[in-house]
């Protein structure tokens, strides 16, 4: 069949979706999107190559330092199920420019800051636009690209372009930090931004009125917001207190009450809810979460055991882990571009099944290594295979959560995947620390850790036969829409 190009409701140009072929249009807004992506997953792990730098050069402490990369990371997550409404709400345009402007201003600003505090402060800012732009992101790709292969063909983009930039950020930091300064790891997102904001000027069309009815639910926002940060924070500080510390309690005891009274809210008293309860009662879209929380919790951590055993234990610097992780990067591509052919013959859930096997074959592999291995007979072949699957398992459960969504919902089903896709990566790694740090000696640390994993993906796969085989899934879509 040749490509057909259909006007869409927006006024958007769609292809035939059977064809799964893209009409210029769509590639401009499909790589604006992953450019603006790759942006949000990046300023997650760069820093950590210039921390040193930036410690001397604004005479940080060490309590102090941690903020620099703990800032962003809980803000972002703090914030995203609000970001993705705001797309709902207001416009995705709107949403995915003032996300934009705000991450490039705090990225300039922060890349001249003189002092910690200033720093620290416009790492927040930068988190705060993340949360709105990574959700919008997605939303215009479920919104652009109507459900068959052509959605999955960018999703499989999409998400080939995130692995790269969680993996890049430390060789690009290590690059910039060498050649240039630290303070380039913030100031190159500014004429990036720039240029950004000037294409979604011209490419995204214009907000028309949204379809969601009433104001911003400031009650849900607050406690969601309130909740998911506090769970962070509690997380985040069981790695230096302890679980049973008086700060980790204290988070999670206001976590568990805030989330306890947004889902009692949302559920009762609201009328155009944060998070709709007809949403989360969707068996693609609690199946499907639940999915990417216990793959959060697999793949994020993985970048942070093997680049410290990459450094302390075969003492290589920062910019050679960072090549060190080329493999892990160019096969996670790879493998991202190819799971929409894959998917054709295995079907969403299938893929999953089979990406998530294929990952725990692999960790189970990297958890033979020793403080003998080097990097070609230890990390080489395992990356290989992890990778694949990380690659492969992405695009299935992107696919699955989006399916069937009404576009007035779009925002709120990116923000709450994107929001259980980070809180599983905070609590897999807060986990895996706390079994790293027990007793038994480096050797079974390492292979601790990785063993766990493992049984996690074996998880991810379990949790996959709860999701809707095609036919239910087109039943429920159907149901969604009414």
């Amino acid at each position: 069949m040749g490509q057909r190009e259909a006007r869409a409701a927006d006024g958007s140009v769609d292809t035939e979706k059977e064809t799964g072929a893209l009409v210029p249009r769509q590639a401009a807004l499909l790589w604006l999107a992953c450019a603006a992506q790759f942006m949000v997953v990046l300023d997650v792990s760069v820093v950590n190559v210039a921390l040193p730098s930036i410690q001397t050069a604004l005479g940080f402490d060490a309590a102090g330092l941690q903020w620099v990369v703990g800032s962003y990371a809980l803000v972002f997550a703090g914030f995203l199920l609000l970001g993705g409404r705001l797309a709902d709400l207001y416009g995705r345009r709107r949403a995915f420019v003032w996300g934009l402007a705000l991450f490039s201003v705090s990225s300039l600003v922060g890349g001249l800051a003189t002092g910690p505090g200033l720093l620290i402060a416009m790492r927040a800012v930068q988190g705060l636009g993340a949360a709105v732009l990574a959700p919008a992101t997605l939303t215009i790709l479920t919104t652009t690209f109507p459900e068959g292969p052509g959605r999955t063909k960018a999703l499989a983009i999409w998400t080939a372009v995130s692995s790269a930039g969680g993996a890049a950020g430390n060789l690009i930091g290590g690059v910039l930090t060498d050649a240039l300064s630290w303070r380039w790891i913030l100031l190159i997102n500014v004429p990036i931004g720039t240029v950004a904001v000037l294409a979604a000027l011209r490419l995204l069309p214009s907000d028309r009125s949204r379809a969601v009815s009433g104001r911003l639910d400031l009650p849900g926002a607050v406690l969601a917001t309130l909740g998911v940060t506090a769970l962070v924070y509690g997380v985040n500080q069981a790695g230096t207190q302890g679980w049973t510390g008086a700060t980790t309690l204290t988070g999670l005891a206001v976590s568990a009450v805030a989330l306890t009274a947004f889902a009692v809210t949302e559920s009762r008293y609201t009328a155009a809810p944060l998070m709709p309860p007809r949403l989360v009662r969707l068996r693609p879209i609690w199946a499907g979460n639940v999915t990417m929380l216990l793959a959060g919790g697999c793949f994020i951590p993985m970048w942070y055991f093997l680049s410290l055993y990459m450094q302390e234990v075969l003492h290589y610097g920062a910019l050679a882990t960072g090549v060190g992780f080329l493999p892990h990067t160019l096969v996670g591509i790879a493998a991202a571009r190819l799971a929409p052919a894959v998917m054709e013959r295995t079907g969403a859930r299938g893929l999953i099944v089979l990406s998530a096997v294929l990952s725990a074959v692999g960790f189970v592999w990297q958890s033979s290594i020793s403080m003998d291995s080097g990097y070609l007979d230890g990390l080489l072949g395992p990356a290989i295979v992890m990778s694949a699957g990380m690659g492969l398992l992405i695009t299935p459960i992107t696919t699955t959560v989006t399916s069937g969504i009404r576009e007035q919902d779009a925002g709120a089903a990116s923000g709450l995947m994107n929001t259980t896709r980070q809180l599983g990566g905070v609590v897999g790694l807060a986990a895996l620390v706390t079994l790293a740090t027990a007793d038994g000696g480096p050797d079974l640390s390492y292979r601790a850790v990785f063993v766990a994993t493992a049984a996690v993906c074996a998880g991810v796969a379990v949790m996959a036969l709860a999701l809707p085989a095609p036919q239910e899934g087109q039943d429920e879509s159907v149901a969604m829409r009414r």
